[in-house]
């Protein structure tokens, strides 16, 4: 079996292919955001790859050139923001519906895009994201300081990631933390901006390779990521891999999340208090949620079985 993996989102498609079989073979076309790259640039490459199975990340336009040139089958791989956001959009609500009525099957990554995508057809299934345990694992904590040393590490997007709320819980408890913040999204001097008006400090910390953010996970105490869609994320799931109690928002509304030990914090005051309280314990019981969903084994072997599926019924 031949696997042609197009696009990528936060590594799940390249730790995917890193940990199948060798006796699988891959092609992994990435792409750039330059307008060449993800137009006729990422065409060319899509009509030239040969496989048995297309597995196509994000369902926007890489997906749709794929199945508009009639590769097949193609396995449409949702990550969020693109049924989230997109679905309902007067333009690219357009091809997510497309794409999610002529994939062969579709894999969504987190819980809450389950019903969303079953309105478009019945071959779907929620895989959760693989952590790549060759790069994130468990480290000592250093010598703590007086202060429990607290990393914002998700992207500063208030309206998706609410990390204003997460300033805001910090402000409140400012004379027990230092907190770290790595300088990436589009509210990010807004939310320099903000912390600096509650009296808060901020180290802050450059963006840096996505092999290379062990460094900062290993450097805190606990690990801070969204605060808004309910869900677990890649930052959550690679904190935790690193040894490190993460805090974020996980809805008890999603039984597919039943297990993680920490659910529904999503106010300034119950961040804070989950901030003080995160510990060697609550990161243990964390540990183990990860080991039980979210090995990258157990995400290779729910897939390839989608594959062999897929297959049967061509």
């Amino acid at each position: 079996m031949k696997v042609v993996m197009i696009n990528d989102c936060s590594f799940v498609g390249e730790t995917i292919l890193k940990f199948m079989p060798p006796n699988i073979q891959k092609c992994h076309i990435k792409r750039s955001r330059r307008l060449w790259d993800k137009t006729i640039g990422l065409v060319f490459k899509i009509l030239r790859s040969k496989g048995d199975i297309y597995h196509i990340h994000y369902l926007l336009q890489d997906c749709y050139i794929g199945l508009r040139l009639g590769k097949r089958p193609v396995v449409g791989h949702a990550h969020g923001s693109d049924i989230r956001r997109y679905l309902d959009h007067p333009l690219w609500g357009k091809i997510v519906a497309y794409n999610l009525k002529h994939c062969d099957y579709i894999v969504v990554s987190t819980p809450d895009l389950l019903e969303k995508a079953k309105n478009f057809q019945e071959n779907v299934q929620y895989v959760p994201n693989p952590v790549d345990t060759t790069l994130f694992y468990p480290k000592p904590c250093e010598p703590k300081s007086q202060k429990k040393r607290v990393l914002i590490a998700g992207a500063s997007n208030w309206a998706t990631k609410g990390i204003d709320i997460a300033i805001r819980a910090l402000s409140k408890i400012r004379d027990e933390v230092e907190v770290s913040i790595i300088a990436y999204g589009k509210d990010f001097e807004r939310t320099v901006s903000l912390a600096l008006s509650l009296g808060l400090d901020l180290n802050i910390l450059p963006k840096i390779p996505h092999d290379k953010i062990n460094t900062y996970f290993w450097n805190a105490d606990v690990v801070l990521d969204q605060f808004k869609a309910g869900t677990l994320g890649m930052i959550t799931l690679e904190a935790i891999a690193c040894g490190r109690p993460a805090i974020t928002y996980v809805s008890s509304e999603y039984r597919e999340h039943k297990d993680f030990p920490l659910k529904d914090v999503h106010t300034e005051e119950d961040i804070a208090d989950a901030v003080l309280k995160a510990d060697e314990n609550l990161w243990r019981l964390e540990y183990d949620y990860l080991k039980k969903y979210h090995l990258p084994e157990v995400a290779v072997n729910r897939i390839l079985r989608i594959y062999l599926e897929v297959l049967k019924h061509l």
